[in-house]
């Protein structure tokens, strides 16, 4: 689902020191500490704006703003090209120099709005801003401050970002404010002499808003400008415990200490008792063993759940207990429970991370593995449920240094000592830094290449900001990301639509020919670039669509949308920017030919709009409005012309279009309620339901909600929900849940444009062909669903819905698995093939920079689904599947694949007789024109210790020479002739091989000629035998004597065949393999795809293997 594109953007302070009167050094009030007894503590501190003036805790005297630093320059990094950090922290040091420059980064931390992040060296603390990305404020801290707190080492913000807190190497924790003013702005661009007449006419984008004058510069998110802030020096705390770790909350910090054991919380401010801080042991929580300490701690809240990691390797889920106002004994702060308990050093947990949109729980190793845990429920039901594993070593790899979730939840962002990977959600490995050349990387000075300290998301997973080890600079790192993360949409699946942090890429190849589908040319992405009208003001994109047919694509922002024609290239946006502004999407956008149906949200109010693509982006021209009466969870397309909609109040709304009066309108015809059925309308990631063939085909719409069969996509698990009618003849819901860990599933009737390739209208029987009538719908009804490693799928739907009700007991059918090695994006039924995406690292010498670019890959499932047919002795629906695809370029190829694999397994696994699949793979075949030419390509691409398995279940190799010849395929025939040379003596294969030469020679075939020629040279490198054949064939030499006979011939010439009796020899073996290389490397006689870069040579000179 995600993949980074293009090279990083680099941000780093200038190495340059600013003038000494635009520095001040902040003392952190390290003149008026006083040192107090006991854990905890709190040192008030005055404002630095005063003089020695000492401002309360509780806020009732306002301090006094202090002078902002001024922000240091910031120079390009190339031009930087020696960076050293020689300061090293350990323990105290009072001769440390107070300047910022050249300190590696040691921290990385963001608001939850995501609009400020912060990082700190070992002396400094930096505000940044995201869009435009600017230093806000620095903060310097003086030798005084240093030698009295000592140096940095860890940050933490609270999530509103108004307090940040630097912990020290002393057990200090010292805590700044951040006042900021809204209407405030410190640099905004200015050009007096501009008019609207030097603007550049955007002639893609319709309806467009001036984006002339100041704005001219802006780039995504960044009309905001870059605010101006204050940062203020509040307080120190004191833990003379000492701090193994802590964590920022909305309302308090929580501090896990060392000696004693303990955990404190405290308050920001003082609750309604004045009461600011709480402890409570560790040694006193009965869910921990005695004598253990935090080492690390997380916090999610939206799954309102906490994650601690102890020093001996285990991990605790954990919760806030609420405050109880009479308790009898030692209060309680915290209830948890232990999930990961790791049985080996290498399994002891060491990082972790949340996913609230799956549910799930990821924990480091040691051994830099990571387990995945599903959370059920919050009494400690948090089984295991898969595990990433790096692609390379340990050793190579690293230690793992951070963890982190996408904001969708679909990625995982895993650090490392030594370079980083991601992963889709259930597993399946995306783009690493391993696969660089380190020492490319090194010279370049690449540190996002080398090694990652901290990471964390940006822009709703449209770019991450990376730290490196030992490095100063802050690396920004754009992802592409599929649709399907903000749009969970049928369209989006069956269409592969990506989106960056300004453009959008539309895979093209859906509709060319078949051997263009699969190429991975560049040229079958178009991209648009998103208007900067919209973007400036809108960014990050959250959800993006496109239309069934592939011709329109929508993007929302944080306000308002734009949708864009793929035909013509032109965009079209709010005229008004108020209207822009009026609304947001939430519930996301879907497309009903020319008419994009969006689910809004506008102050209290919800509603469905529908706009027209060929009318101005206006709301005055809207098509319809269709209030509702609380906000969407997401709307999906289903039939023709039916509209389901899914709300937070766990309603499942039905609508029909209807025309009137020249528009389009919504009418709703019925409704579900789903109360104590789903628990969590919020965690419903995806929707679809079923109806009964005569209810599509004669039923009345407003009955459908009464006998639907529905799907739901709830965290990763895909539930069916089947209708009954309970004694009292109310409607029901059978609940079962169908398939655990699944990305995203495909239900092939909601796609009207996927269906297999039509029938052709006659077979002819004649040439091989199978005739067999138009039975079922082929893989039309077929579910489909990806989940993690493999794409699965049933071929029949309603195969499951007969086996899904409880009271049958019944297990559900078995699956298809197809492997892949890549990440599929959708499945083109017509075409037989799944469509993927996978990253490449560019590395270059001739250019100072790697980048990430992306290639399409592809996978034909015929094989698999034509496998699992055979084995289930259904030939007749293998047969039918077959003449749906028969039609292909490259369906022999599909065939050839299938008898390989087959071959293959049964070659190193020989199967009872009984249960031998090859036989029914060879019947199956036999039903084709191409079966003689895919079993000698079969043969050329196996070892030859296979061919034997393979011809016990076929007739003599002589039959299939002779049937060869008879078609006319004389390179199938060429190829049979070695299969006989392997397998008999040597002359009883020299008639076949003169009739061969003479037949070629009658059409002329010299390429053939050629090759046959060459055979023989090897043969006999006298050149006899070639003379022999050559006379044979009315080819006679310049040379009329020879000295001996050929030992080919033995001196005979041939024209009538003698019959074979025997197809197979005594028992021998050959130490050696057929070579596929002729001697100049390209044979004629080679047909069909081959797994070598050039086509084999069935005639080469070490084939010369004979039977004893």
């Amino acid at each position: 689902m995600y993949w980074p594109i293009g090279a990083p953007r680099i941000y780093a302070a200038s190495t340059s020191k600013a003038p000494r009167d635009r520095t001040f050094e902040l003392d952190d009030d390290a003149e008026s500490r006083e040192t107090t007894e006991g854990s905890g503590s709190l040192l008030e501190a005055p404002s630095i704006g005063g003089e020695g003036e000492n401002e309360g805790l509780s806020g009732i005297s306002t301090p006094v703003t202090p002078m902002t630093p001024m922000t240091p320059g910031i120079k390009p990094v190339e031009h930087d090209n020696q960076r050293r950090f020689p300061v090293r922290f350990n323990g105290h040091d009072t001769t440390l120099s107070a300047s910022a420059d050249n300190e590696p980064l040691l921290s990385l931390k963001i608001s939850r709005t995501g609009h400020l992040f912060a990082v700190i060296t070992s002396t400094s603390l930096t505000i940044w801003q995201t869009k435009p990305t600017a230093i806000l404020a620095v903060v310097v801290r003086s030798k005084k401050s240093l030698s009295t707190y000592g140096p940095n080492v860890s940050l933490l913000v609270r999530p509103d970002s108004a307090i940040f807190v630097v912990q020290t190497t002393s057990g200090y924790l010292i805590t700044y404010t951040l006042a900021t003013d809204p209407d405030a702005r410190v640099y905004r661009p200015h050009f007096a002499t501009h008019t609207s007449g030097q603007t550049r006419r955007q002639s893609n984008f319709s309806g467009a808003r001036n984006q002339g004058g100041d704005r001219i510069l802006w780039g995504p998110g960044e009309g905001g400008g870059v605010r101006e802030v204050s940062v203020r020096f509040r307080m120190v705390i004191k833990v003379d415990a000492g701090i193994g770790r802590a964590l920022a909350l909305d309302d308090e910090l929580v501090v896990a200490t060392q000696k004693p054991a303990a955990v404190q919380c405290i308050r920001w401010t003082p609750d309604s008792t004045g009461n600011q801080t709480s402890t409570e042991l560790f040694s006193r929580m009965d869910w921990m063993p005695k004598k253990t300490n935090v080492t690390e701690m997380i916090h999610d809240r939206p799954m309102n759940l906490s994650t601690w990691i102890t020093n001996d390797g285990k991990a605790y889920a954990v919760q806030r207990v609420s405050q109880q106002k009479e308790v009898d004994g030692p209060q309680k702060l915290f209830r948890g429970y232990c999930f990961h308990d790791p049985e080996t050093v290498g399994g002891n947990a060491v990082k972790a991370a949340i996913n609230a949109r799956f549910s799930l729980i990821a924990v480091g190793c040691t051994d830099g593995t990571i387990q995945i845990y599903t959370a059920r429920d919050y009494v400690g039901n948090i089984p295991q449920s898969h595990s990433h594993k790096a692609s390379v070593s340990q050793l190579s790899s690293g230690r793992l240094t951070c963890l982190t979730y996408s904001p969708d939840g679909y990625c995982l962002f895993a650090g490392y000592e030594n370079g980083w990977a991601i992963w889709s959600v259930f597993g399946k490995p995306g783009a690493n830094s391993f696969v660089a050349d380190r020492r490319i990387s090194e010279e370049h000075e690449e540190g996002w290449l080398e090694g990652v300290r901290e990471a964390t998301w940006l822009g709703g997973g449209s770019e991450i900001l990376v730290i490196g080890q030992e490095d100063d600079r802050i690396w920004t790192i754009e992802m592409a990301r599929s649709a399907i993360t903000g749009c969970y949409s049928s369209a989006n699946i069956s269409r592969t639509l990506l989106q960056t942090t300004s453009n959008i890429m539309v895979y093209r190849g859906y509709d060319l020919p078949d051997l263009t589908t699969i190429s991975a040319e560049a040229s079958l992405w178009h991209t648009a670039q998103i208007p900067s009208s919209y973007l400036v003001d809108q960014w990050p994109m959250r959800c993006s669509v496109i239309a069934a047919d592939g011709r329109y694509v929508a993007v929302a922002g944080r306000r308002g949308l734009a949708h864009y024609s793929v035909n013509s290239g032109r965009w079209k946006t709010f005229v008004n920017e108020n209207m822009e502004n009026e609304f947001q999407v939430r519930g996301g956008m879907c497309w009903h030919q020319h008419i994009l149906i969006a689910a809004t949200e506008a102050g209290d109010s919800f509603e469905l709009r529908l706009f027209s693509r060929e009318t101005a982006l206006d709301s005055s021209m809207m098509l319809h409005v269709e209030p509702l009466p609380a906000p969407v969870v997401l709307i999906t397309l289903t039939g023709d012309d039916s509209l389901l909609v899914y709300t937070y109040d766990n309603l499942l709304y039905h609508y029909i279009f209807t025309a009137a009066s020249g528009s389009v309108k919504l009418k709703k015809v019925g409704q579900i309620t789903f109360h104590g059925i789903v628990r969590s309308p919020a965690r419903v990631r995806g929707l679809s339901w079923i109806l009964p063939d005569d209810q599509i085909l004669d039923g009345d719409p407003s009955h459908d909600v009464a006998v639907a069969t529905l799907l739901f996509l709830v965290d990763g698990k895909l539930v069916l929900l089947q209708p009954s009618l309970n004694e009292e003849q109310k409607l029901k819901y059978e609940m079962r849940v169908i398939a655990p860990n699944v990305e995203y599933y495909i239900l092939m009737r909601d796609l009207p444009l996927a269906s297999p390739l039509p029938l052709p209208e006659s077979a002819d029987s004649s040439n091989g062909s199978p005739s067999v009538q138009d039975e079922g719908n082929g893989l039309r009804d077929s579910l489909w669903i990806f989940e993690g490693n493999e794409m699965k799928l049933w071929t029949e739907v309603q195969d499951v819905l007969q086996s899904a009700p409880s009271e049958l007991a019944r297990e559900l059918p078995p699956m298809i698995s197809i492997p892949i090695d890549f990440y599929p994006m959708s499945a083109l039924l017509g075409k037989g093939i799944l469509l993927g995406v996978e990253p490449d690292l560019v590395q270059r010498r001739d250019i100072k920079f790697a980048f990430f670019r992306f290639t399409i890959r592809t996978n034909l499932f015929i094989p698999q689904v034509l496998r699992f047919h055979l084995s289930r002795f259904d030939s007749s629906a293998a047969l039918h599947l077959a003449h749906r695809y028969q039609n292909l370029e490259y369906f022999a190829h599909s065939l050839e694949i299938l008898l390989h694999t087959v071959l293959d397994e049964e070659v190193d696994n020989p199967p009872s007789p009984e249960n031998a699949l090859l036989p029914r793979v060879l019947s199956f075949l036999s039903s084709f024109a191409e079966y003689l030419d895919i079993v000698v390509q079969c043969t050329r691409k196996t070892e030859v210790r296979s061919w034997r398995t393979l011809f016990a279940y076929l007739p003599p190799p002589q039959e299939l020479f002779e049937e060869s010849l008879q078609r006319g395929t004389l390179k199938t025939a060429g190829g049979y002739l070695l299969i006989l040379h392997t397998f008999e003596e040597l002359s009883s294969s020299s008639e076949q091989l003169v009739r061969l030469l003479s037949r070629a020679k009658d059409e002329q075939d010299w390429e053939l000629c050629k090759e046959l020629a060459r055979f023989l040279t090897a043969l006999d490198e006298s050149g006899a035998t070639l003379i022999e054949a050559l006379e044979m064939v009315n080819l006679r030499s310049p040379k009329d004597e020879r000295e001996n006979s050929s030992f080919l011939f033995e001196g005979t010439r041939l024209k009538v065949p003698r019959p074979t009796k025997h197809s197979s020899t005594t028992d021998g073996s050959s130490n050696s393999d057929v070579d596929g290389e002729s001697s100049d490397g390209h044979s004629p006689m080679s047909q069909g795809d081959s797994k070598e870069s050039s086509p084999a040579d069935y005639f080469s000179p070490q084939s010369d293997i004979t039977g004893q």
